[in-house]
């Protein structure tokens, strides 16, 4: 939960909220965060047993947490998840489009299928997502959709031109489906993190990842609950008159 003022401040008290690839990394995060901040927490991974060990690490914690395996890329899953959410918690608040891969290479390496499985995931992943998750909102009249995109797809990486292609796709999804369904009271916002600590980040050669990480204007690589933080506010009520934006969480880097 987050503290001002010496008063604790229960953010997502009473919300279910899903987020997709939640077994590890950022996607964890916002597990976690959420369910600080009191939500009803849906981890959601194409890892079953992953998920399960997420969840009840969390239900140890006290908080409310279930697990519900899914394939973000096939339809039949992702509308299994979101209507078993609301059958569960008779609501469906916030749902986060986070799962991702990555398959990276060079344009002359890449093959096809490489370009095609990261497409499928992020891009199809989140349009699926959305949609799914704006059809039981807009019965509702309210919900909060998060979408992560990267900041890859504002400027670009060598080596992934099918996840910068993917990420950028994702903007203009949110905006979109932001001018759709705000008349119902659905919020449609992005996220687009920089270089974060994660298990993929750790991959990296340690002379590359410190000469990106001297290009940030704020002097260090995000933590994954940096991210958890910005997908906490657009989840709730804080940013009830926020929709259709993008929010770099990048230390500045890149503006």
């Amino acid at each position: 939960m987050i503290r001002l003022d010496g008063l604790d401040m229960n953010l997502l008290d009473g919300k279910a909220a899903v987020v997709t690839g939640a077994a590890q990394g950022i996607g964890r995060a916002m597990a976690q965060v959420f369910a600080e901040n009191r939500a009803s927490v849906v981890i959601s991974d194409i890892n079953a047993d992953a998920a399960e060990a997420a969840a009840t690490e969390l239900r140890a914690e006290g908080h409310e947490a279930i697990a519900i395996a899914a394939d973000v890329t096939k339809e039949a899953d992702i509308e299994n998840l979101v209507k078993s959410v609301q059958s569960k918690y008779g609501s469906l608040d916030v749902m986060v489009n986070n799962a991702g891969i990555t398959r990276d290479a060079t344009m002359r390496k890449m093959t096809a299928d490489a370009f095609d499985q990261v497409i499928q995931v992020h891009l199809r992943g989140c349009w699926l997502g959305t949609r799914a998750a704006a059809s039981i909102m807009r019965e509702q009249g309210s919900g909060s959709i998060v979408n992560l995109s990267s900041i890859s797809g504002k400027v670009g990486n060598i080596g992934q031109t099918n996840y910068a292609a993917a990420k950028a796709g994702i903007v203009g999804l949110t905006k979109s489906a932001a001018k759709e369904v705000g008349f119902r009271g659905v919020r449609v916002n992005a996220i687009q993190p920089g270089l974060i600590k994660t298990a993929m980040t750790a991959a990296m050669p340690a002379d590359i990842f410190a000469e990106r990480e001297k290009d940030i204007p704020l002097g260090r690589a995000g933590d994954p609950r940096d991210v958890a933080n910005a997908a906490l506010f657009l989840a709730s009520d804080l940013a009830a008159y926020v929709t259709g934006i993008v929010v770099e969480v990048s230390g500045g880097r890149n503006i």
